[in-house]
């Protein structure tokens, strides 16, 4: 199983702050994980976003990390400060 979380503006934009997937090896990735959602449409298209950063396991990562079963991959939008 893979732990998702959804943080901030995308928390509240599928109404959702997390789920589990079930791990395959069609899930190699973080960004294997982000289209998997993506494919679901409507709201998860938020998860498109071109600034759009992610974790694996507590750590900044790009989309490209790999992801393993057991993991948890987070999703969140970039934080902007004034």
């Amino acid at each position: 199983m893979i732990s998702i979380q959804f943080f901030a503006r995308y928390r509240e934009a599928l109404g959702s702050d997390g789920e589990r997937l079930q791990w395959d090896a069609s899930l190699a990735s973080v960004n294997d994980v982000r289209q998997h959602l993506l494919a679901r449409g409507g709201a998860w298209e938020v998860l498109a976003e071109q600034n759009l950063m992610c974790a694996r396991n507590q750590e900044l990562c790009g989309l490209d990390e790999p992801v393993s079963d057991g993991d948890e991959v987070a999703f969140f939008p970039t934080v902007t400060g004034g």
